[in-house]
């Protein structure tokens, strides 16, 4: 073996050593990066409240000479405010979604009435908002169709008085 061969057989090993302290350098970067962005905290929290009391009184009088005064509190809107019933469910998260991503709070507690979820305290809300998540990652395709306030605005008034 001549001198030449043995500065190549060197070489190629210092090369070799060489790489894998690299690799391991760079694993253990890998790893510490890893660890330390699992205790980062990325989440989300958003609260929306909406409170509505509706008070109407009534006063009717007859011909007859007979007065009659009637008092309703809280009357509760009968006529387009409460389509729910011939909404599919698609279509009420459809709707809530879009309201929700107006982060208009009047819009949203109209879409709620819309849908029959007018308060934000019964079980039928909490039930929708569960059933929400699940249909909000099945629908991703609508939800980033409508992924900006003013497209989400858009889709609610033209879905809203249907």
């Amino acid at each position: 073996m001549n001198r030449n061969q043995k500065i190549a057989i060197g070489c190629g090993g210092a090369g070799c050593l060489g790489l894998l302290v690299v690799a391991v350098a760079a694993a253990g970067l890998y790893f510490w990066y890893d660890t330390g962005s699992r205790t980062t905290n990325r989440n989300r929290n958003s609260n929306v409240n909406i409170n509505s009391n509706r008070a109407s009184n009534t006063n009717s009088s007859n011909s007859n000479s007979s007065n009659e005064n009637s008092t309703n509190s809280n009357s509760a809107e009968s006529s387009d405010d409460s389509p729910s019933s011939s909404m599919s469910d698609d279509d009420k998260h459809k709707l809530f979604q879009a309201a929700g991503m107006t982060g208009d709070n009047t819009l949203i507690s109209k879409v709620l009435k819309h849908i029959g979820l007018g308060s934000e305290t019964g079980s039928a809300y909490q039930d929708f908002v569960k059933e929400h998540a699940a249909w909000s990652l099945n629908n991703l395709d609508f939800v980033t169709s409508i992924s900006t306030p003013e497209k989400a605005r858009a889709y609610v008034d033209a879905h809203l008085d249907d």
